[in-house]
């Protein structure tokens, strides 16, 4: 599972009303497929569009300051965005889904919340065979992230191996909660810096078109950006969530 993150974790003064973690999960045996089709994936935009295979695709600042990256002219910077987008639909043996929480009136540890519902619903699917792609008898997974707030999230993990309270489903239970440690993720996080992974790149996106969706700024909103997310539905894995067949967990 690559995950990305969009928003900042803040209570008080953030300029952001959402804290996004998207994550892409494939299987080890497709593994080496994807990254091919991926670099092929950036020759193309390479050739067409001027993006350089060492230049880094950061939604953000990739629509909002290019950088150096000004000389690609801003509609086709939003263009390179939408067919990332439609690339990752495209590959039917990827898994997308994303955990949205609205901070507003919040006073818990978004971090953590964000992160434990992220990884029980990736340990949930796993458990149940639910993603798409190659299933081997027992499977288990491991989870590849930028390195924000490394040490906290490994912390979290091997927390959630021990002890995580995980409140009941009041329709099968009468209240309380119940300790459901993780048995299908192994290892500590693996962090990695996004300028150089392809596949963290296109989560960046994805997690930058999650956001839109929600929190669209001016330009994405006036050029249809704010609905680039729905163009994922053949990858978006519909299981993590009972309120949307988006893929998306809502708090």
């Amino acid at each position: 599972m690559y995950v990305d993150e969009s928003g900042d974790v803040g209570l008080n003064n953030s300029p952001t009303s959402y804290f996004i973690l998207s994550a892409i999960v494939l299987h080890e045996l497709r593994w080496k497929n994807t990254l091919s089709g991926l670099v092929d994936f950036r020759r193309m935009l390479r050739d067409t569009k001027g993006l350089k295979l060492r230049e880094e695709i950061h939604a953000n600042e990739f629509i909002n300051k290019p950088g150096d990256l000004k000389r690609i002219k801003r509609n086709d910077r939003l263009d390179i965005l939408k067919k990332c987008i439609d690339w990752i639909n495209s590959q039917q043996h990827l898994n997308v889904y994303s955990v949205v929480i609205n901070k507003a009136g919040r006073t818990d540890d978004i971090f953590e919340l964000a992160w434990n519902t992220l990884v029980m619903r990736f340990e949930n699917t796993i458990r149940n065979n639910n993603f798409s792609g190659p299933q081997n008898p027992d499977d288990r997974g491991m989870i590849l992230s930028d390195n924000t707030e490394g040490e906290k999230l490994r912390k979290l993990i091997r927390k959630m191996r021990h002890f995580n309270t995980i409140p009941n489903i009041q329709q099968f239970y009468a209240g309380g909660y119940r300790n459901i440690k993780l048995e299908y993720i192994i290892e500590d996080p693996i962090f990695r810096d996004s300028q150089h992974s392809f596949i963290h790149q296109m989560n960046d996106v994805i997690a930058y078109c999650v956001r839109q969706k929600y929190e669209p700024n001016n330009y994405m909103k006036k050029k249809g950006g704010h609905n680039f997310y729905k163009r994922l539905n053949n990858v978006t894995t519909r299981a993590v969530s009972r309120s949307n067949d988006l893929g998306i967990v809502e708090i």
